[in-house]
């Protein structure tokens, strides 16, 4: 270990600049994951929170099943009836606004059962109410875009509108802030013709979904048999979402290849560094050097730097995260910081393995003139 610290030192310039490599290759990964987390964080965290299991679409809606599924009154009932089952229905759509005080927004219309377990309750102001079924409680966002309590949020295009009478934490579908309202009203925005004048017929009794919570004892499949549905775990839902499954492809593409350049870079450095100096390993083994010291000599070194530079790198993507993460879907948290460097640190040293047959294979009798 020594000897290895002594090489870094004489040859600082070769190691620094293979540091910074190192450096930009670990701030790059963990920037790219706290992209990949925030812009997945920003498609469907409305569907994290969802207090459910499972939802049951309409059969036939096998992709974009929030666009897509229409499930009926019949089937919430049918729900409702199974054992171990607790249903309620969700209607998710998106929409388009704006406030008395001129504020324009999208938002998705996420339509609950007041007093459900999918209402989402408030961190300010009142709640959702079957009393007051033009009431609206909007997420954080809305509110940093300028939508406060009291406001009315005028559907556009369609004549409704909308109190806002709380406001409720982080929630966002499609990259677009969540506002949550009675299911009915729902129904008035999904059903209603843009344009037309406000009709007092009845909204088709449709909803998005069956919002599931399920016990160890409900028989799902019998139920999807039953009634016609088509039940997806929450996780599995996630698809639904509007770009969810492309971002997601394209972003984890995107961290493969940056982890599998780190390798490649540190083992092709090592590689030359090792062949420039074979006479120098070739002498420690005329004096007695075992192929296992020289092994941890070249890993010792490889530690150090892959070691500093992803930590360095991993500094400077947390300090990218400070600054951006109020602007642009940025979310990075200490969990999956560490879980990122600590794989750009196996792969880095895993690039060293291609130098360890050059080490081990080193003859003393180099050292003799055998080998010029």
């Amino acid at each position: 270990m020594y000897l290895a610290l002594l090489e870094l030192k004489a040859a600082r310039g070769r190691f620094l600049l293979m540091g910074s490599v190192v450096v930009l290759v670990a701030a790059l990964v963990g920037v790219v994951t706290g992209f990949t987390t925030g812009l997945g964080d920003d498609t469907i965290s409305a569907l994290r929170r969802l207090p459910a299991t499972h939802l049951a679409f309409a059969r036939g809606a096998d992709s974009d099943q929030f666009a897509r599924s229409l499930v009926g009154r019949a089937d919430l009932d049918g729900w409702r009836a199974r054992e171990g089952v607790d249903a309620t229905p969700l209607g998710v759509s998106i929409a388009r606004g704006t406030t008395d005080r001129k504020v324009e927004v999208d938002f998705a219309a996420f339509g609950v059962e007041p007093g459900s377990f999918l209402d989402p309750g408030t961190t300010s102001g009142a709640g959702l109410s079957a009393g007051s079924p033009s009431g609206i409680v909007v997420s954080q966002q809305l509110v940093k875009d300028g939508v406060r309590v009291g406001d009315t949020l005028n559907v556009d295009r369609l004549g409704i509108g909308l109190k806002v009478t709380g406001t409720t934490g982080r929630s966002s579908y499609g990259h677009v802030p969540v506002a949550y309202l009675p299911v009915e009203t729902w129904q008035r925005i999904r059903f209603a013709t843009p344009g037309a004048r406000i009709s007092t017929a009845e909204p088709p009794q449709q909803y998005s979904a069956v919002a599931v919570k399920a016990g160890p004892d409900a028989d799902l499949a019998a139920a999807d048999r039953a009634l016609g549905t088509r039940t997806l775990a929450v996780a599995d839902a996630y698809a639904a979402a509007p770009g969810y499954t492309g971002e997601r492809v394209t972003m984890t593409s995107i961290q493969a290849f940056l982890y599998a350049i780190a390798p490649l870079v540190v083992g092709a450095f090592f590689a030359v560094w090792t062949v420039q100096r074979r006479p120098e390993l070739a002498l420690l083994r005329a004096m007695g050097a075992s192929r296992l010291r020289l092994l941890g000599h070249t890993l010792a070194q490889a530690a150090v730097v892959v070691g500093a530079g992803t930590a360095i790198g991993a500094a400077l993507a947390a300090g990218l995260g400070l600054l951006v993460g109020t602007e642009v879907p940025f979310s990075l948290p200490a969990a999956s910081l560490t879980a990122t460097m600590a794989t750009v640190v196996l792969v880095g040293l895993a690039g060293t393995a291609v130098t360890l047959r050059k080490v081990t294979t080193v003859e003393p009798m180099t050292m003799l003139g055998a080998g010029r």
